[in-house]
């Protein structure tokens, strides 16, 4: 009896893994809720989609469960950003890899930069999210993947249609940007995340609260010292902070200053949950250029 309640589990316990869950569509596991988002717009109701990174995370430093691990392993795709990003999920992508799962990243698709400067600095930035135009090429990449390793399924009209939306966030962006003077457009955030939208729309990152491309980096005392000098130097007067991280730091750093300065939260990293600000990438998008131009015009 004993090993007949062995057996049951077992087969319970692998029913729960399979790559299609009750509605027997296939799995598309996507790591970030960002890609998430844009690879759910883009499939439809053609397949599930299961976003391992939940709303208000950390995508450097999120973890996930034995039994999503387990999905994971059985998907029949995987979607990552790469480029170093999913640190805390490194392991199971990697293991999904070796399972013969077909695993595509967006980082090295959108052109990606290297960092200016920072304990970061000559290493390629993840963060291609904070430019639209970049995430074009995302979005032609899970078009071909998804159309060439997910059978049944096809999604050129839908990612042909994200893709224009793309364009017009682009266009609102870059007009809202516009409006803001050249000697203005310094960004200062909590950590380095926006290299990809001043390069975008010509902005330049004066510097970071954490002087690093992640958040599992800290800053030393000398680091916010120096920070507050350039801050204060460069006329800076907002300073912008994810809204899933604490913003101490950032406002220890405009004490230091010693000049007002305003700390305003983003969605940088992250989508917020569906009664947020940015429950979708565009919305995010949306949001994010909006605070911006009203911080620094």
């Amino acid at each position: 009896m004993k090993k007949l309640l062995l057996l049951i589990v077992a087969a319970l316990a692998l029913a729960g893994c399979s790559s299609t869950g009750s509605s027997g569509k296939p799995v598309i596991v996507v790591t970030t809720n960002i890609l998430g988002d844009i690879t759910s717009n883009i499939v439809g109701d053609q397949a599930d989609v299961l976003v391992l990174m939940p709303p208000n995370s950390d995508p450097h430093s999120f973890e996930i469960s034995a039994s999503e691990a387990a999905r994971v392993e059985s998907a029949d795709l995987l979607i990552a950003n790469g480029l170093g990003l999913e640190e805390g999920v490194a392991k199971t992508i990697d293991a999904a890899r070796s399972e013969g799962i077909e695993v595509i990243e967006a980082g090295p698709a959108a052109d990606p930069i290297q960092y200016a400067s920072g304990q970061s600095s000559g290493a390629e930035d993840p963060h291609i999210w904070t430019d639209p135009e970049r995430m074009r090429a995302v979005v032609s990449l899970i078009r071909d993947a998804v159309n060439s390793n997910v059978e049944g399924v096809n999604v050129d009209d839908a990612a042909a249609e994200y893709d224009s939306r793309l364009v017009e966030s682009d266009a609102r962006m870059s007009e809202q940007f516009g409006a803001i003077a050249p000697e203005q457009r310094k960004l200062v955030t909590n950590h380095h995340v926006f290299g990809y939208l001043a390069d975008r729309y010509d902005f330049e990152v004066i510097g970071a609260v954490i002087p690093s491309g992640t958040t599992l980096a800290s800053p030393s005392a000398s680091d916010l010292s120096d920070l507050a000098s350039t801050v204060r130097g460069a006329g800076v007067r907002t300073i912008f902070v994810d809204s899933s991280q604490p913003d101490r730091l950032a406002q220890v750093m405009a004490s230091e200053a010693g000049v007002q300065v305003e700390v305003v939260k983003l969605f940088t990293e992250s989508l917020g949950d569906e009664n947020s600000e940015a429950p979708t990438y565009l919305k995010m998008m949306e949001f994010n250029s909006t605070a911006i131009a009203a911080g620094l015009s």
